[in-house]
């Protein structure tokens, strides 16, 4: 199974257009426009790896299927909501809680094993392991 792919074919099951250009200051991004369409832009020629395309790619899917956008102009504490949303299903959609456990078990548990055990980033590893155990799901 192929995570990467299988994002890809989320998306357009769910007519959610990824578009690969350039972008000036970040790496990804999605929006929605006035008619409800949503988009995600890429900046391939700035992402560091397949586990790093994977993670983002995951990150733009969630504000998507929570709706979680927000308006550049919006208060800080907002903004941060709704990249929480993005994060929690992208971790969720990434790193089910039961497949981490199994990980665990089968002694796999340091943050670069974990990260490429899962094929995503070592920054996203942590934050999805501090999410369950914040959230009381690890043990």
């Amino acid at each position: 199974m192929n995570k990467l792919n299988d994002l890809y074919d989320l998306a357009e099951k769910h007519d959610i257009s990824v578009l690969c250009f350039r972008l000036d200051t970040v790496k990804s991004l999605s929006v929605q426009d006035k008619n409800g369409k949503e988009y995600i832009a890429i900046d391939v020629m700035r992402v560091e790896s397949s586990a790093d395309e994977t993670v983002r790619l995951a990150h733009e899917l969630g504000h998507c299927r929570t709706g979680a956008f927000y308006n550049r102009y919006s208060p800080f504490d907002l903004i941060e909501q709704h990249e929480y949303k993005a994060d929690k299903w992208a971790i969720k959609k990434l790193i089910p809680a039961d497949e981490l456990k199994d990980a665990f078990i089968h002694g796999v548990t340091e943050p670069w094993d974990l990260a490429e055990y899962f094929n995503v980033t070592q920054d996203f590893i942590v934050k999805a392991v501090e999410y369950y155990k914040n959230n009381s799901i690890l043990h």
